[in-house]
């Protein structure tokens, strides 16, 4: 991924490096001006006016390429801002390329992470391979930084990606290993019915009928004197629904429902390549889902980790029984903070669509910043709330708490399940997609990564520093 990006100082000389105009409507008088009466007549030609989504290669007079014009569109109708930048690193021909001029409310950083992100496609299944433009960079103090986030990027949504078949829970936890020995980070494992020895009833329930045995991986990074972060990911690397099993349309993209993992540790590897004073904890509870003469039931009565005991209602509300065992491990260890990811709920894509997660916080302080980081680094979420009422949905006449609430408000009784596993330490549980459905600027189609941006730089901006006590 880090190709993608270059420095003045890496190029030669000789290197033809191609200047990008992009331009909102409001803005495009002045951009002509910067150019040449040739360029003027061919984008005029072209009837280049800064809409959403134009794209005009400018050939000089002898018809090499001189320029790429790329329209963004109006400001109060654009939620992508400089993130936009990757419809162009996703079109544009191999070669060298700088921004010569953006609009006035985008920042360049945030581009060069847009054009990052944009310069995506997953082909780990075929002959050929896409060789995409590279930007020319000046702010060399940040480069580092943008290429540590675009590689995480691409390492959780080629993990989305990969099909199940080759992206069980053995090949979950060797990628997590894997990413732990890059930075030196201590891993641990514990599986298939060790989970039981140790504890860990309902990842064991969960994923003990499929053929590779469930697992908890956790490892620690940092310096111990720094505040303790536990980030928590869903690993169901794929979901038929168990007993209650999925329709043919909802099962084909279940290879996904590990993507809160991959959020996880793509979360971990911001964190880790950048060094912040973090001391990190990254769990991920990993389990297929799967159909057996061992799997577990609807009427099922499972104990937790945590004590609880949960009347299964439906077999489909897994993620959340894997997460309840990892969650209450996280809290043993008294962090400043978890946040935990789950592509969790059909009712938050409901509710907000695929590309708006919601988020839930058992403390209000810390929201006002996220949210802004959310807004600042073009990575949208939306607060939703803890609604206390809604616990009665999952009462049971058997068992301390049933796993699933019923029809109504799903995506609040499934984090009000987790917020029992919690205790009182500070939280916030976000349920993604992991999938962007019909491609935009930035985001290609599939497997894709939501929120983790916005958390990296709260956390940099020393989030975990804050108010925790409300």
């Amino acid at each position: 991924m880090s190709a993608i990006f270059t420095s003045t100082e890496q190029i030669t000389a000789s290197a033809k490096v191609i200047p990008v105009y992009v331009a909102r409507p409001s803005e495009w008088n002045t951009l002509k001006d910067n150019l040449s009466k040739h360029q003027q007549a061919f984008a005029f030609a072209n009837k280049f006016s800064g809409s959403a989504g134009q794209i005009v290669i400018l050939p000089d007079a002898e018809g090499d390429v001189s320029g790429v014009l790329y329209g963004v569109g109006p400001a109060d109708k654009d939620d992508q801002g400089a993130i936009r930048a990757g419809g162009l690193s996703h079109k544009l021909q191999a070669g060298y390329y700088k921004f010569e001029y953006l609009p006035e409310d985008w920042r360049p950083v945030l581009a060069a992470i847009g054009w990052g992100l944009g310069a995506y496609k997953f082909e780990h299944y075929l002959q050929s391979e896409t060789e995409f433009p590279k930007l020319v960079l000046d702010d060399t103090d940040r480069m580092s930084e943008i290429i540590a986030l675009t590689d995480a990027s691409r390492l959780c949504r080629d993990l989305i990606n990969i099909p199940a078949g080759d992206m069980g829970p053995a090949a979950l936890h060797e990628a997590a290993s894997d990413l732990a020995a890059e930075y030196g980070a201590d891993v641990t494992a514990i599986i298939g019915d060790d989970l039981i020895k140790q504890n860990y009833p309902m990842i064991h329930a969960v994923g003990r009928a499929a053929h590779e045995p469930p697992r908890l991986v956790e490892f620690e990074w940092g310096d111990p004197d720094h505040p303790r972060l536990a980030v928590i990911g869903k690993g169901i690397t794929f979901d038929t629904g168990g007993l209650n099993i999925k329709s043919a349309s909802g099962a084909r993209i279940m290879k996904k429902d590990m993507g809160g993992a991959a959020h996880a540790l793509a979360l971990s590897k911001m964190i880790m390549a950048n060094k912040l004073p973090i001391r990190l904890h990254c769990i991920v509870a990993i389990a297929e889902n799967a159909i057996s003469a061992g799997a577990y039931r609807p009427g099922d009565i499972l104990s937790s980790r945590k004590g609880l005991t949960v009347e299964i209602d439906n077999t489909d509300a897994e993620g959340r029984l894997v997460l309840g065992d990892a969650l209450t491990k996280a809290s043993e260890s008294d962090p400043q903070l978890m946040i935990n990811f789950a592509t969790l709920t059909g009712a938050a894509r409901v509710a907000l669509g695929p590309t708006l997660p919601p988020f839930f916080s058992n403390r209000e302080n810390p929201v006002e910043g996220v949210m802004t980081q959310a807004k600042r680094q073009a990575d949208p979420i939306w607060p939703m709330p803890l609604w206390q009422s809604y616990n009665s949905m999952l009462s049971s006449p058997i068992a301390d708490m049933k796993n699933a609430g019923g029809g109504f408000a799903g995506s609040v009784t499934a984090a009000l399940f987790l917020e029992r596993f919690v205790g009182d330490v500070p939280w916030m549980h976000f349920d993604v997609y992991g999938w962007t459905p019909t491609a935009r600027p930035g985001h290609p189609k599939g497997g894709d990564m939501f929120a983790v941006r916005a958390l990296y730089h709260w956390l940099k901006a020393g989030g975990l520093n804050g108010d925790f006590s409300a």
